[in-house]
Order: structure tokens, then sequence, then C-alpha cells
């Protein structure tokens, strides 16, 4: 079931018809590739697996945009067989590469460091997460977005050393007015870690609020 989620949702996006897709959403988004604008500013909170997180975004520029990130984990970095609370405090950046009328496409950087706690010891490490995203407006209500994540985040310390996700999936953002949508987001995939020579399976499925001020 999990390896089908991309597939869902790229079927899905195929299926809509092209009079829906040549309309342009809201103009904002907090997940694809369309950015909020210059001088505008968004907050978005989102709640799954794994765990919750609280950002606020602002538009630096028309291409660029710009803010922070906190999250509270109750899944080691998504990884689906550890429940190891953690917090996370990252920088979020997002560069629109391309826009036409049909998509848009935007690179993503949410660097920051992170710390889990176990039962023995607390893990910290440093997350620096890339990303390419592709958004496509079904309609003036639903963005539709697809995407890669390199999701690289390394501990310090003996142990785990660095890791390397790669994850891919896709998701929506449904406009209720011009501020406020609702969005889910999906990424999955393998993440390797050379220094013990294993591979975990990693989740990330979140619910969300977004609002534009």
């Amino acid at each position: 079931m999990k390896r089908l989620l991309p597939g869902v949702l790229l079927a899905c996006f195929l299926a809509l018809p092209a009079t829906a897709l040549a309309q342009r959403g809201q103009g904002w988004s907090v997940l694809a590739g369309e950015t909020l604008g210059r001088g505008n500013t968004a907050f978005h909170g989102q709640l799954g697996w794994p765990g919750i997180s609280l950002g606020l975004l602002h538009g630096g520029s028309e291409r660029f945009d710009i803010g922070g990130k906190f999250s509270f984990n109750w899944g080691r970095e998504g990884w689906v067989r550890y429940t190891d609370p953690g917090i996370k405090l990252q920088a979020w950046m997002r560069l629109q590469l391309v826009q036409e009328r049909n998509f848009s496409l935007a690179l993503t950087f949410q660097p920051g460091p992170f710390f889990y706690f176990n039962r023995r010891d607390t893990d910290v490490g440093l997350a620096l997460p890339v990303g390419l995203v592709v958004g496509i407006p079904a309609g003036s209500a639903v963005m539709v977005n697809l995407g890669l994540d390199i999701p690289f985040h390394v501990y310090f310390g003996e142990g785990i050393g660095p890791v390397f996700p790669i994850l891919v999936g896709g998701g929506l953002e449904y406009f209720v007015n011009r501020q406020l949508g609702v969005t889910f987001n999906v990424r999955l995939g393998p993440a390797v870690i050379p220094d013990i020579d294993d591979t975990e399976f990693t989740l990330e499925a979140l619910f969300g609020v977004a609002y534009r001020f």
C-alpha cells in the first residue's frame, strides 16, 4: 500500500481535465512551487507522522520565500520502526526555479539542528534537507504537488553517523478562500545509513492548515 501512494497521486493528476489545469489556483502555496509573493507571510501547522510542526514563511521576493519551522517528533526522522521523541529547529527556504501557466518548480532547503531523546542518551544532529517540488494548479481551489526530497542529516558522536534518505511523493492544498488552505503531504522511501550498514523505511504523512496574512 505504501508503495502505491505516489502512483495514486500521479494518476489523479493525469486524470484532471485540461481546462482545470489551465487555472492558476490562488496564486500562492506553502507546499508546492508557487511562492507567496513579495511581502506576504503565511503560517503553516502540520500534524501526522512523524510529528507536529509549526512554521512561518515570508515572501522575500517574488521568487524567494524564507522563514523558520519548529517540529516536535514522535518518530525519529520519519523512520517507521522508531518512536523516539525529539525536537527540530529549522530555517525554511524556497526558491522558485520555473513559473509557467500550468506548473511551477521550486528548490527547497530547511537546515537546522535536532535532538532525539532515548532511554540512555540524547542524540544530537544536524539536518540539511533539500528537495525539488512541482506545483500543478487543479482548478482555482486545489494545488497538486509532486516532489523529490533528500532530507540528508547527520548525527554527531559515535553511533548512527550520516543518513541519506531518498523520498518521493505528492500532496494537495485545498484553498477554502484566498487566505486559508487545508494541506496534505506524503513522502516515502529508503534512508541509507552507511556507518551501521543499514536501511530504514522512512515515511512522512502530514495534514495541515495554512493561512496567508
